[in-house]
This record gives structure tokens, sequence and C-alpha cells, in this order.
């Protein structure tokens, strides 16, 4: 039997965590933990699920949630009023946006300290994707230490920063970009893959080694449906230890990307 990696099973014992904190941030500091998420005006269904699932997290601990849909001409201005409103401690600019031209400029007008999602170069935050990646791990006593290990994709949200937090604890660390034309040598000798390019079935089961741990953390529609990048006959396997289709690293992304609003609001608190 295919032994999976859920964040669900995690997510729980993190939730009660944090509504503690900003009970406690709420009832002794006076401190209202706020979230602001600007998100491109135009329909994308995929969006919308991802921001409910947030709203519905939000509710659940107390935290306050904004969601403004705007044009991006208009986000500067708003990230910039946001930056200086007191009350707000974290923002996110949802991506993809509509024109994804103009992504780095507007990220990079969130004010460090409150760039929660960890994209801008300035950001005070770790990848709110890179920091579930690390907890689902630890949280199934995954070792990383003296492993192959292999990320698929090189992107802001996942690649990226996980490649970068990794290295710096020391882990033996490849990054396999657009660029590399034959990825599956490499992953035949790796002992964990992290994939998140957003393309469907593109790691097939005669690339995936015996024993291999697999994190997969891409995201694309297929026929209506959200699907990752790996094929369905991996997950067949019962050699492999894997995320599932479902509630796998996206559960726990929302969480680190909450453990952040709480972070930054506790940074306000005067003493």
């Amino acid at each position: 039997m295919t032994k999976l990696l859920n964040g669900l099973e995690l997510v729980g014992y993190i939730k009660e965590r944090q509504a503690k904190q900003v009970r406690a941030l709420r009832q002794a500091s006076h401190v209202f933990p706020k979230l602001v998420i600007i998100r491109s005006n135009a329909i994308n269904p995929v969006i919308d699920t991802y921001i409910r699932m947030k709203q519905r997290y939000a509710d659940d601990i107390l935290i306050e949630m904004v969601v403004e849909a705007l044009a991006e001409d208009n986000m500067p201005a708003a990230i910039q009023a946001y930056n200086g409103d007191a009350s707000v401690h974290g923002i996110i600019v949802q991506l993809p946006l509509g024109d994804t031209s103009q992504t780095d400029e507007i990220i990079s007008h969130i004010a460090p300290e409150k760039d929660i999602d960890g994209l801008a170069k300035s950001a005070q935050f770790d990848s709110a994707t890179a920091m579930a990646i690390n907890w689902l791990l630890v949280g199934y006593g995954i070792d990383l230490q003296a492993k192959k290990i292999t990320i698929v994709g090189n992107g802001r949200l996942v690649g990226a920063p996980l490649a970068a937090m990794w290295k710096r604890s020391g882990y033996d660390v490849t990054v396999l970009d657009d660029t590399h034309t034959d990825i599956a040598s490499v992953l035949r000798q790796s002992h964990i893959i992290v994939t998140a390019t957003g393309v469907p079935h593109l790691i097939t089961s005669s690339m995936v080694p015996v024993g291999a741990v697999l994190v997969d953390a891409g995201t694309a529609t297929e026929n209506g449906v959200i699907v990752g990048d790996v094929d369905a006959a991996v997950r067949i396997r019962d050699d492999v230890t894997i995320t599932p289709e479902k509630g796998g690293v996206g559960p726990l992304t929302i969480a680190a990307l909450f453990d952040n609003v709480i972070t930054a609001a506790r940074a306000t608190v005067k003493d």
C-alpha cells in the first residue's frame, strides 16, 4: 500500500496552537491579526478556491481576512495604503496575476515585514509553501541528511525558496528547471523528489526509483480539475511515499501562511 504524506493529518495540531496564539494576542495585547489578499479582478476559479480555503482557515483561528479584487495597475497604490495601515499585519498578492509580466513589480511594493508569503527579495519571511514542505517531511520523520534531494521546478513560490532553505541547512540539493532536457536520469538517482512545475503527468513511474519520497506541489487544471505533476501510475506503487492528490502540501501551506501572519502581529506588540 502506498504510504501517504498527508498534510491534513498534521494541520489540526498546528491550527490548535495558532488559535491559542491569536486568542492571547487579542485578549492580552489587544492586537487583532489581520491579513489582506489582493487578487486580480479577472475570473479565475482556481484562485477562487484557494481564497475560500484561506478564508475558512482564517475564520477558524479568528484572524480577520480582507480580499480586494483589482486591476493590476491599481494594485501598487492599494499595497502602499495597506503598508501604512497599522491594523494590517500581512499582505498577499494572490498569484497568478492576469498580467504576469507585472508580478515582480507589484510584489516589490509589499513592505518586507508584511510580505508573509515571502515572495519579494526583501521579505522578512520564508516562503509559506517551502515552510509547508519542510513541516510535512519533518512531521512524518523524513530525514534529509545524507539524502540526494531533487527539486523539479525553480519557480518563485516553491522551487527557488525551498532550494535556498535546504541549501542553507547543508542538504544535497539539485534543482532541475526547464533548461534540463533529461530529468529522468537525475530523478532515478534521487532519494527525495519535490516537483512544482504545473505540468500534469510530468513525473512518470519510470523516473521514480524504488523507495523514493515524492512531494507533488505542482498545480494545474486539466478538464476543469486541479491536478499535480505526478502521473497516476506512480501513485499506485506500494514502494513509494508520496503526497496524496488532495490534502498534501496545500493545507500546510495555508497553515504556514497564517503562522507568518501571527508572527508579524506579535512583532507589533509593545513591551
